[in-house]
């Protein structure tokens, strides 16, 4: 494993270098023109990937993750010019204050440091949080999945092109190139003296193995378990319409929502609409002895670990609550701290709701796939946290900082 340790003492050496913004931006500039001038050759690349995933028979989602085409390429510099029009979030007075006895402190964002991101299947995680640790002034190491080793090298080998033609250390941003499983475990229980901090971006497997064996810091959540309840004073058709979207827009994130929450004086008039447009998608409803008895259409009996599950395909368990309290105490017990959504036109619910929620994003009358760094205006994310330390919900560029205290005064000395 010396090739870790020498990726580690690199990373440790370009964290010591300060970087101005107008050289951040410059260097992102100028990957967003790189990769635009070598479009064909990121494909021919990927369609390795692609290839080597279909002789292995990997799973035809895993493989939609894994494709790299025109329109997603594009899509990637569009997500690193967003990036580049942020503020740079390193050496800000946050607070600023005198003391009686004359010190003058102030509170100061400064990196985190050495950042290790472990990923999965998407290789324009690779641009996202290589750009984001950079700008952020946190030497990055990347350690993608092996299916999508051909497209994070060649990725990866663009960024530190930018970062050469700047004059700056390629080293802020380093791939593990290797496909040897045990370098995680390495990199995890070994690499404390060169790495910070750890993100796990993926699966529910990879993120539990990371929480178990890593003696590093993590910001990770393991499993979205997201909620939206349909509260008393909820609007029809705003409920339909928000859940059905939480639901089915797109059921592979960690922010679909998972179980849908009626209160019971809904049922009525709300319930058999709701579910019938998610049926007619071919959504599975899942459901308690309640909402069975109630619902006009197919459903399957809801088990104990129904309201535990994440399904991240078209079913929704579904459940009737007597109240809002009933409604928070479920998502307290059974939620993962994720993303959880009230419908309701009654501010003081959706007040009381917010505000009692666990939830690292709590939500009113919103899609709960809103949970996302791109969607916040971070201009991407690199994960998110749903830790009850901070930061919590999407990491982007303003949580990839911490902050020191400069103190200063005229000889004072403590008495």
């Amino acid at each position: 494993m010396k090739k870790l340790i020498y990726i580690g003492k690199n990373a440790k050496k370009a964290a010591s270098i300060e970087i101005s913004a107008k050289e951040k931006n410059r260097v992102l500039s100028d990957y967003c023109k790189i990769i635009l001038k070598n479009k064909e050759l990121i494909i021919k690349e990927n369609s390795k990937d692609i290839g080597l995933a279909v002789k292995k028979n990997l799973a035809e989602n895993l493989i939609n993750r894994l494709i790299l085409n025109e329109k997603k390429i594009l899509d990637i510099v569009k997500s690193l010019n967003e990036i580049i029009k942020l503020k740079d979030p390193t050496d800000l007075i946050l607070e600023k204050w005198t003391r009686p006895n004359g010190l003058s402190i102030s509170k100061v964002t400064i990196p985190i440091g050495v950042i290790g991101v472990i990923y999965e299947s998407r290789p324009n995680v690779t641009c996202d949080v290589a750009a984001l640790c950079f700008k952020s002034g946190n030497p990055v190491i990347l350690k993608g999945g092996s299916e999508a080793l051909n497209s994070n090298k060649i990725l990866s080998k663009f960024f530190r092109t930018a970062l050469k033609q700047n004059r700056i250390n390629e080293n802020f941003i380093q791939l593990i190139e290797t496909k040897d499983r045990s370098v995680v475990d390495y990199l995890l229980t070994k690499m404390k003296s060169y790495i910070d901090l750890i993100i796990p971006r993926g699966g529910k497997s990879l993120v539990k193995k990371v929480q178990e064996y890593s003696n590093i810091p993590i910001i990770g959540h393991l499993e979205g378990i997201c909620h939206t309840y349909i509260d008393k004073d909820a609007n029809l058709n705003m409920a339909t319409k928000i859940v059905y979207n939480a639901k089915l827009r797109n059921t592979a994130i960690c922010g679909a929502t998972e179980t849908i929450l009626f209160h019971k004086k809904t049922l009525n008039k709300f319930l058999n609409p709701i579910l019938k447009k998610l049926a007619d998608s071919n959504c599975k409803i899942i459901a308690d002895p309640i909402i069975k008895k109630k619902y006009k259409g197919i459903s399957v009996k809801a088990s104990e670990k129904d309201w535990s599950k994440e399904y991240l395909s078209p079913a929704v368990s579904v459940k009737a609550v007597e109240n809002l309290e009933e409604a928070v105490k479920h998502i307290n017990i059974y939620g993962t701290m994720h993303t959880d959504a009230i419908i309701t036109q009654n501010k003081n619910a959706a007040d009381k709701f917010l505000k009692n929620v666990k939830s690292s994003i709590a939500m009113h009358n919103t899609s709960t796939q809103f949970a996302d760094g791109g969607e916040f205006g971070f201009g991407g994310e690199v994960g998110i946290s749903t830790n009850t330390l901070p930061p919590r919900g999407p990491v982007g560029l303003n949580q990839l900082v911490s902050y020191k205290y400069k103190v200063t005064s005229k000889g004072q000395i403590r008495k």
